[in-house]
């Protein structure tokens, strides 16, 4: 059990973070409307906050200064903590929650069978909105984590690439991060482990699918940042593959809506078929004002738009036809043994969960981690755990293989087409 000291502790620590995460919040609107009155006014309640809290840190510090080092925390001896950054509030929200929802159904379940040698899985999960100055701030919070074992499954390539320094500098493993940059699949990281199909993979997928139905006037809208670029690349070699380039290319933002300028590019190059490489949120805007236009497009995304949210973003009908890439499983096929598992698991932790391709991404994530940490011969270690991941080989899951021998960067090759109306999307 954890002390009262130590619980208080965490209690601090988490408004710190709320804290910091509406002050990103206030400064990034007040920037919005070039204001300098509430850039002032939010400095003013930060400081004022951070005083009442540092005045209940003081109100504990005796009872804290009496913990013994056996006491500090369970963390060390009981419990095997990972920490995670991912978008919980803001327009990708979705994504991360139930990315989230997916990985916690599987560590529910093997903390309910005992945990791992005894040892109670602890999920630590800060929200950064997709914002890679949280997603750093967050990182920052983890590491100071004494006993740290692992970083995992964090959300996006903007986000996850700046913290990639730091987990290198301190030889922290970064385990199953949702993206299928190429940048996560670089030889000269040494800490990071990959569960997905590369971007590049799913896209070499979705370009053979239109090319082999006479679709090759192919226009490429991407998020410019990080995560659009990478699928933008990816695009351009698929495409030379079959002997073409783009027809057009335009940008939207990260966790926008506004796509007015994208739009006029698509109606004005008339493709046959868009890929779409952004989250749902952009996705959905643009979808919206296609289909009102009667644009005679195929429209596909990359995995990581978030299939589920995307469909909801969408009136009833109007996702039909619209085409997203997967790298997992269908996630209501409860013929594949391991979505039967993550079916039921998700029910045990929430009997209305609604099942979907995140989630279930998010539970083969934490079904690797939970391999490796099985797997690892004498005392669990960050490097013991790292070791241990890279020595999987061909590990059925029940109808999802694991394979990370050879020097893979990444444990699963699986990449799927899916399209709206053409499947029974619910049990």
């Amino acid at each position: 059990m954890e002390s009262k000291a130590a619980r208080t502790t965490d209690a601090i620590a988490k408004m710190f973070h709320f804290l910091r995460l509406r002050t990103f919040v206030m400064k990034k609107r007040a920037a919005n409307h070039k204001s300098v009155l509430p850039v002032k006014l939010i400095a003013t309640i930060l400081r004022r906050s951070t005083l009442i809290t540092f005045g209940l840190s003081l109100s504990i510090a005796a009872t804290s200064a009496q913990q013994k080092d056996t006491q500090i925390t369970s963390d060390s001896k009981n419990t095997i903590l990972l920490g995670q950054s991912l978008p919980l509030s803001g327009p990708s929200a979705q994504i991360g929650k139930k990315y989230q929802a997916g990985a916690q159904a599987w560590f529910n379940e093997v903390n309910r069978q005992g945990g791992i040698n005894g040892k109670k899985i602890r999920l630590i999960s800060l929200d950064d909105q997709y914002e890679p100055e949280l997603t750093i701030s967050n990182t920052k919070t983890l590491l100071e984590k004494p006993n740290l074992l692992a970083l995992f499954g964090y959300v996006g390539t903007p986000t996850t690439k700046e913290i990639l320094p730091f987990i290198e500098e301190r030889k922290v493993p970064l385990i199953a991060p949702l993206t299928g940059a190429s940048i996560l699949r670089d030889e000269k990281l040494k800490m990071v482990v990959n569960l997905r199909a590369s971007y590049q993979m799913e896209i070499d997928k979705i370009v053979d699918s239109l090319v082999r139905n006479a679709r090759q006037k192919i226009a490429i809208i991407y998020q410019d940042d990080a995560f659009g670029k990478d699928g933008l690349k990816s695009a351009e070699s698929a495409l030379k593959k079959h002997g073409l380039k783009p027809i057009a290319t335009a940008t939207v933002q990260r966790n926008s809506a506004k796509i007015q300028s994208a739009l006029q590019v698509l109606i004005s190059s008339q493709p046959n078929a868009i890929i779409i490489i952004s989250t749902y949120v952009s996705s959905a805007a643009l979808s919206r004002e296609l289909l009102k236009r009667d644009v005679n497009a195929q429209i596909m995304n990359v995995s990581f738009v978030g299939t589920r949210a995307l469909e909801q973003s969408l009136p009833v009908g109007l996702a039909n036809g619209i085409g997203v890439s997967q790298v997992v499983p269908f996630p209501w096929d409860r013929w594949i043994p391991v979505v039967a598992d993550y079916q039921r698991l998700m029910r045990v932790n929430n009997s209305s969960a609604r099942f979907g391709f995140t989630s279930l991404e998010g539970f083969m994530a934490a079904r690797l981690i939970t391999e490796g940490i099985k797997k690892v011969q004498g005392p669990l270690t960050k490097e013991s755990l790292i070791k241990s991941l890279k020595s999987i080989k061909k590990v059925d899951l029940g109808g999802f293989q694991l394979d990370l021998s050879s020097n893979n960067k990444q444990a699963s090759d699986y990449v799927e087409l899916t399209f709206f109306g053409a499947q029974q999307w619910e049990p």
